[in-house]
């Protein structure tokens, strides 16, 4: 990065605060910049696209601040200053160790998952198959598909967004039961899958047919987790009017029949769990089993529905965000990964600028840590950050690779 781009970053932030707050160049914030500008000197190098210099961010960070200090006495202007100067000035980054590429022309690694003896990563990919990353040597191969008639001929090698997914699937949401060795999948056209320990052929969890009718239960199903203790697996319909080819459209119509279900494998019920949601496209269960979180793409939040305790049965907002949450992934201390993208301006075709993050959030739906992906996926959104072994493992479904990263 150029050390210039956080001297005009540091730079206008402070001019920022000491407008609002009304602190002088004496105050003890301004050394902080500094600090923070000898800070970053040594990742000078680092391509990161700082987005946030444009002056359509300064101007909503101007109106915020203004808001914000309206409601903070003057005694606490100095504090809060500071406290925004570290937060702002000062983000992690996340240091791009490896990419591990897919076999061209394979794109879209959505969802990442391990299975019970650390192996992995396994990804979901555009042509309806389920790959696995054997090493360096072998790179990803073949583990299995969701389709149940799937024609290789047809199938491999097949893009995104393909009217022929319909036929070859599209697996999303990807979850290892790791007391059984079972993959479970969330396929956007063929439901929720079962993928033996050794891999191969899928068994459909709940049963239906394609159209012509009876039609399937589901529209276009995305996110997916399982509860270790109980085996039951939560998933989201992203919702019930559109198919996965039709996003566009989805999210154009602010579209908002998407719904939080649980799949209770031992007795083969499904259970509508919420409704009514804005594209649920993450699931997450806690660490007890007590909650279950459900990210909503088009509403910038994520909720919180509880299955156990005084609150059973019922939902809250769990944490409302600044950017639009995909998946969640609980690491290994009981917090939270959001991949989280903010979208920057009037959106431009075919897409609007993107500024893509992973969030670190506690069991309280506070954010402990933000971390810019940029380096990673440019101005392409961010799906997954899936934290394994201390190293955070990252997809994209625009992406040809799967990341590998540090945090600094």
């Amino acid at each position: 990065m150029n050390v210039s781009r956080w001297v005009l970053l540091c730079g206008v932030l402070y001019h920022e605060i000491v407008t609002v707050t009304g602190l002088g160049l004496g105050s003890f914030t301004f050394p902080l910049i500094v600090y923070n500008i000898i800070l970053h000197a040594y990742v000078a190098s680092m391509p990161i696209n700082i987005i946030i210099q444009s002056s359509y961010i300064f101007r909503v960070l101007h109106q915020t601040l203004l808001a914000i200090m309206s409601k903070i006495s003057m005694t606490m202007n100095a504090m809060f200053a500071t406290l925004m100067m570290f937060l702002l000035c000062y983000p992690s980054v996340a240091i791009l160790i490896n990419r591990l590429k897919l076999p061209s022309p394979l794109t879209g690694p959505e969802s990442i998952a391990f299975d019970r003896n650390g192996g992995g990563p396994y990804v979901g990919v555009s042509d309806g198959r389920i790959l696995k990353y054997a090493g360096p040597n072998q790179g990803f191969q073949e583990y299995a598909y969701t389709s149940p008639n799937r024609n290789k001929t047809i199938c491999d090698g097949l893009a995104d967004f393909s009217t022929l997914q319909a036929s070859c699937g599209r697996p999303l949401g990807l979850r290892f039961n790791h007391q059984t060795g079972e993959l479970y999948a969330a396929d956007a056209y063929f439901g929720i899958l079962k993928i033996g320990p050794n891999g191969g052929p899928p068994t459909q969890c709940i049963q239906y047919t394609l159209p012509p009718p009876p039609p399937p239960p589901f529209k276009f199903l995305d996110g997916l987790d399982v509860d270790v203790n109980t085996g039951v697996v939560y998933f989201t319909e992203a919702s019930a009017n559109y198919q996965i080819k039709d996003f566009p459209e989805l999210v154009r119509r602010r579209d908002s029949s998407g719904s939080l279900f649980s799949f209770d494998p031992s007795t083969n019920q499904t259970k509508a769990l919420m409704r009514g949601l804005a594209f649920p496209s993450g699931v997450a269960v806690s660490r007890d089993g007590s909650f279950v979180l459900v990210s909503e793409f088009l509403t910038n939040r994520i909720h919180r529905f509880w299955l156990r305790g005084p609150k059973a049965n019922s939902s809250e907002i769990f944490s409302q965000l600044t950017g639009s949450p995909d998946n969640i992934r609980r690491n290994p201390n009981g917090q939270f990964w959001v991949a989280m993208n903010s979208f920057i301006g009037p959106p431009p075709p075919p897409r609007p600028t993107t500024v893509p993050s992973g969030l670190r959030i506690n069991e309280n739906g506070i954010v402990l840590q933000i971390v810019s992906l940029a380096q990673e996926f440019g101005s392409d959104q961010v799906s997954e950050v899936h934290e394994f072994n201390g190293t955070l493992y990252c997809g994209s479904l625009r992406a040809s690779y799967v990341t590998i990263s540090t945090i600094f």
